[in-house]
């Protein structure tokens, strides 16, 4: 079964991280097994204390939703060696009816060549035509033929070759095989059997029939085959010894690799126009084969989003995606999805807080290590209670959530926010939180950082502002705030790229040097973001 991948916004934050474990944890404990928690950037060094304090690995990390080659329903046929019989391959294709062609590999499992029905019809028809049979190892033929051995020169031979001849009474002696260079097939014809030998042909088969006792010690350079088909099923099964390699197409092929996308995959099917194409792993692998028909009702990878809402902010690819539920504390936003789903959004301050009421309706309690990143999830997005967003229900839940992983929230909190910053490189500390919004026309960034020490971050202003007016011009915004969030002033450093009467009119305060202090601004969500829509209407 595909997984169900549950995760968080982009430039992921604890209670992003926190709130997708938590909520896969919660299906996976009813029995949905096929969820799975996700990231969709960096962990910061926040939510790394978290995870390494109640033992857990970061999500695994996905760059996207679009679909793939990987989420077709493609065929996957056997795998043919190049080395396999044309007889054999025939059987193949036959028992894949709906297939029109089947992969041949090289040893090392990567692609050699196609194989089709055509191919075989085509060396069919032009074996029949010549009548003559390429060198093709001894194994083949007894394979095809279902032969034996029957003299010593037949176990020292290891290929044959030669003009296809099915020994008939002649009355004229031009009219028989004339040449060593033959594949000789008759019946129980002891005449035709000596001059064979005598002639040192290459191959001798005979069709059910024996070899005459007087025979069997001539001296003879004579691979000698006894078969249990007439003679002339046999002379149509030995031209399918020859291997595959010798007729499967090898040049032009179009391949596809299962990290392909599929729009990508619809532009290549429709310029090339092959019945069928071969699909590849990471290693070159022959993983199946693809064609018109599998694109036409592509299986849609599926994913549940947390914290968040909003496109911009969500996966790349989401609108290829199936969304089965959102679970938000935020704004609703411009997510679209084509079937109704399940939305929990609540105006808390955490998304935990909210999956925490989810494991009570269903009459479960998380782990002891996992209630314990809840608890702490909800202290960084409140901002140890002290944020707008932040309501009695938060508390309560931490405070339960905290006694079932038996530590204390003090304690917690101060290991969460006490975390150096310092050491950290302006890039990533502008974009470990940093989201985009769309409003009213206007584009803008927040980014947040939520420290204990703001006025020791304002002394790298200019280091910030460098990598803002870059951010600014690439992505072209009307504006770009980082928020220095300060837990100890309960208040926010504004540092600001653009219009200084939007941010006078928007907050109240008369900015400087394109900084600003807004005292008990805590939250990007109900304080920033709600006033410059407010301004702009």
């Amino acid at each position: 079964m595909d997984p169900i991948y549950v995760t968080g916004h982009r430039n992921p934050d604890t209670d992003s991280i926190v709130a997708a474990m938590a909520y896969a944890a919660l299906r996976n404990a009813v029995g949905d097994r096929e969820y799975e928690a996700a990231c969709l950037g960096h962990v910061s060094d926040e939510t790394q204390i978290v995870l390494d304090l109640f033992g857990f690995q970061p999500p695994k990390r996905i760059r996207d939703m679009h679909t793939q080659v990987r989420d077709l329903d493609f065929d996957t046929p056997p795998v043919l060696s190049a080395g396999v019989t044309v007889g054999r391959a025939w059987g193949v294709l036959q028992e894949q009816k709906n297939i029109s062609s089947v992969p041949v590999a090289n040893e090392d499992g990567t692609l050699y060549g196609m194989l089709s029905r055509e191919n075989v019809a085509s060396y069919n028809m032009e074996q029949t035509m010549a009548g003559e049979l390429d060198a093709v190892p001894l194994f083949n033929i007894l394979s095809v033929l279902e032969g034996k051995i029957l003299n010593e020169a037949g176990e020292n031979t290891d290929m044959v070759a030669g003009e296809v001849t099915i020994a008939l009474p002649q009355s004229r002696e031009n009219l028989l095989f004339n040449t060593p260079n033959s594949i000789v097939l008759c019946g129980h014809q002891p005449d035709m059997i000596r001059r064979a030998l005598e002639m040192n042909v290459n191959c001798l088969v005979l069709c059910q029939a024996e070899l005459p006792e007087e025979l069997r010690n001539f001296p003879t350079t004579t691979c000698i085959i006894a078969t249990p088909f007439d003679a002339y099923r046999a002379a149509r099964l030995i031209f399918q010894s020859a291997p595959v390699s010798r007729i499967c197409r090898t040049t032009g092929l179009v391949c596809f690799h299962l990290e392909d996308r599929v729009d990508e995959v619809r532009e290549q099917v429709l310029k090339h126009r092959e019945s069928c194409y071969p699909i590849l792993d990471e290693n070159d692998h022959v993983a199946g084969v693809l064609t018109r028909y599998h694109l036409l009702r592509p299986r849609r990878k599926r994913v549940v989003l947390v914290d968040h809402n909003e496109a911009a902010q969500s996966v790349p690819g989401l609108e290829e995606a199936e969304i089965l539920a959102i679970i938000d504390h935020h704004r609703l936003a411009d997510i679209q999805t084509t079937n109704p789903i399940y939305v929990r959004n609540e105006p808390v301050g955490s998304t935990n807080t909210i999956i925490a009421s989810m494991f009570q309706d269903r009459g479960l309690m998380p782990s002891e290590k996992m209630a314990g990143m809840m608890a702490a999830a909800i202290l960084s997005d409140t901002v140890m209670f002290k944020s707008p967003t932040c309501t009695d229900r938060d508390r309560r839940t931490a405070e339960r959530m905290a006694r079932i992983a038996n530590v204390s929230l003090e304690e917690l909190g101060k290991q969460i926010f006490s975390a150096s910053l310092e050491h950290r490189t302006a890039q990533d500390l502008i974009f470990s939180d940093y989201k985009e919004f769309h409003i009213a026309g206007h584009n803008l960034a927040v980014a947040q950082v939520t420290c204990m020490d703001s006025p020791r971050m304002l002394e790298r202003k200019e280091e910030f502002l460098k990598l803002m007016e870059k951010n600014v011009e690439e992505k072209k915004l009307s504006i770009m705030i980082l928020m220095l969030t300060d837990v100890l002033l309960e208040g926010s450093q504004l540092i600001y790229l653009g219009d200084d009467d939007t941010i006078q009119q928007a907050f109240g305060v008369a900015p400087k040097g394109n900084t600003v202090f807004l005292p008990h601004v805590m939250s990007r969500k109900k304080q920033v973001i709600p006033m410059l829509s407010a301004l702009w209407g």
